[in-house]
């Protein structure tokens, strides 16, 4: 069984699939082979052979805890997910309790958005020290997503402090450092384990986000390539990989090199699939993003989420094949909230903004705080010329620019402002590309949370965004809309980044998702955007990211000033003009959210 494990973690399917087939023959009551043979079922893409193994396997010996796991886990990828997280909740209060169904349940939760239950799976095995890096994680993500942050630190801090040799639980702490924006503390306590000789794909990626949060990114590179020569499917790492290369070259080829020599061994490994199409779809290429995913869609048995984003990628082309994948992944997923989003906006693309509608209630129910949720909705009211729109869209009332105040010990805006030009420029690559995923096009984004940042400069801006956003609470006021029934008065920061677009740089249309109250921060303009005649580098209002039928342009314009911050709802649409001109476009911004 050594062996035929060895093969299956080299990609050797057909061998293992062959010899297990060979054991299972002889052996039919052979709980432990069925289920591995059904591995090699599912690796080589007949999900349906491999669950009925699997089912076979649980009749022999019902209380199996690898065999419920791995139905639950085929279970889970199918869409079944009522019945996967019985099989998995019964594999992790088995005796004992099976490590790789707390994680799969857990990392169900939290992709769900129910951060509590998550907590209550891998609790237990988490603070016992007996959890591997994959379910520490998900401990520490389900902490992150309740605001405590402090207590992750605090209860690794406790494991490591009481067994100093537990490498795996330093790793874990590394892990919740980084999760706290602590990089630094998080970079030396991965690079202490590495050191001691404890080195597995999950340590060297984890270490590579501590360095790429400290900037050092010709390091994170090394790690990446170290993680993937270890764990070539780890997809967090081979996105983050191709994140980097395409920063330092815009190369698309060389962004997706890790992902093609992964796929030649693992060929038929949808994940793997379906994070290059969405790297080329972040790189600005949706049509190459769908094409490499057209063959692998048109199975009759396709993963529900590789439908789904081949369908993200159909959405910026082709409204009415994002519908039909759309349609397809939602009646194997009926609960898929990624799928139900994507068939909203396949909907408004083809005009049927009245059947989208229902499902932007559904998606809302569940995720009321959604900032995308809520602007598909106010798309599809707009669509239908209703009223509700220009009420919660109060560009007018809701768009609000000020201009900031001097701050101590700076003798005026214009020394404030020359210093953090001095502070800001060298966080951006002058030679950088944007970062995937993002809005921008033709500039390049910090990749550090500026609050973080201890420079002098930086730390006075954020102070001076403080009184700009306690007026802005007062200016929005108490309500049972979106934006105003979270209006507590109280506010924190939840993300900061500095931006700085070159010539025909801009920002395409986008609203932030977890945001409540977004921004803009003016450090440095070019010239040509003191020109009233022209929209060179104007920040818009109200046209949407996705196709829409009709089509909907901008309601609304800002012309941006050095010094002035611009704060507004995070649902709203917003986007920038292209400018010319060789002088820099600066910018800081961040976003807000009610302080639990």
């Amino acid at each position: 069984m050594r062996r035929l494990s060895a093969l299956l973690q080299a990609g050797s399917f057909r061998v293992a699939h062959d010899q297990l087939e060979a054991i299972v023959d002889a052996n039919p009551k052979f709980v432990e082979g069925l289920r591995l043979f059904a591995g090699t079922k599912q690796a080589l893409g007949d999900a349906g052979a491999a669950e009925t193994l699997l089912r076979r396997a649980l009749q022999l010996e019902p209380a199996w805890t690898p065999t419920l796991t791995t139905l639950g886990e085929l279970l889970l990828n199918s869409g079944r997910s009522a019945e996967a997280e019985s099989l998995l909740q019964r594999a992790v209060s088995g005796s004992p309790p099976y490590p790789r169904a707390a994680l799969l349940l857990a990392r169900y939760y939290n992709d769900l958005g129910k951060p509590a239950q998550a907590l209550e799976v891998a609790a237990p095995l988490c603070m016992s020290g007996k959890a591997d890096a994959e379910l520490d994680a998900q401990h520490i993500a389900a902490l992150n997503a309740l605001g405590r942050q402090n207590d992750a630190v605090a209860g690794y801090r406790g494991i490591v402090a009481a067994a100093p040799d537990n490498l795996a639980a330093a790793h874990s702490l590394a892990i919740a450092l980084n999760m706290a924006n602590q990089h630094d503390e998080a970079a030396r306590v991965a690079q202490h384990v590495l050191a001691r000789g404890y080195k597995s794909a999950a340590l060297y990626n984890t270490h590579a986000r501590s360095l790429i949060a400290q900037g050092a990114l010709e390091s994170a590179e090394s790690a990446l390539r170290d993680c993937l020569t270890l764990d070539p499917r780890l997809i967090d790492a081979q996105n983050n990989l191709a994140q980097l290369i395409w920063m330092r070259t815009g190369d698309i080829a060389q962004a997706t090199d890790a992902f093609d020599r992964a796929l030649q061994t693992f060929d038929n490994d949808d994940a793997l699939w379906a994070a290059r199409a969405a790297i080329l779809q972040g790189a600005g290429d949706a049509r190459a993003a769908y094409a490499c995913l057209a063959p692998r869609v048109t199975r009759a048995q396709a993963p529900p989420m590789l439908l789904v984003r081949a369908a993200l990628a159909a959405l910026e082309f082709d409204s009415a094949t994002a519908l039909m994948l759309a349609e397809r992944a939602l009646h194997s997923l009926p609960d898929n909230a990624a799928a139900r989003a994507v068939l909203v906006a396949a909907q408004l693309g083809i005009g049927d903004a009245r059947g989208a509608l229902p499902h932007c209630d559904t998606l809302l129910a569940n995720a009321p705080d959604d900032q995308y949720l809520i602007a598909l909705k106010t798309t599809a009211w707009r669509l239908l010329g209703d009223e509700r729109y220009t009420q919660l869209c109060d560009y007018k009332n809701l768009v609000v620019p000020v201009q900031l105040d001097t701050s101590p010990p700076w003798p005026d805006l214009a020394s404030f402002f020359a210093d953090l030009r001095l502070s800001l420029n060298p966080l951006h690559n002058p030679h950088g590309h944007p970062l995937l995923f993002q809005s921008l096009r033709r500039g390049t984004e910090t990749t550090q949370d500026l609050t973080r940042n201890a420079d002098p400069a930086i730390q006075a801006l954020f102070r001076s965004f403080a009184a700009p956003i306690r007026d802005y609470l007062k200016i929005m006021g108490q309500g049972s809309d979106p934006l105003r029934r979270r209006n507590r008065g109280t506010w924190r920061f939840n993300g900061s980044w500095s931006v700085r677009l070159r010539t025909m740089g801009h920002h395409a249309n986008h609203v932030h998702p977890r945001g409540w109250i977004s921004s803009a921060c003016y450090v440095e303009l070019p010239d040509i955007m003191n020109d009233a005649r022209r929209e060179d580098g104007v920040l818009t209002f109200g046209r949407p990211s996705i196709i829409t039928t009709p089509a909907l342009g901008a309601e609304y314009v800002v012309r941006p000033e050095v010094g002035m911050l611009v704060l507004f709802p995070s649902y709203f649409w917003h986007g920038t003009v292209p400018f010319s001109s060789d002088q820099a476009r600066l910018t800081v911004a961040f976003d807000a959210v009610p302080d639990r």
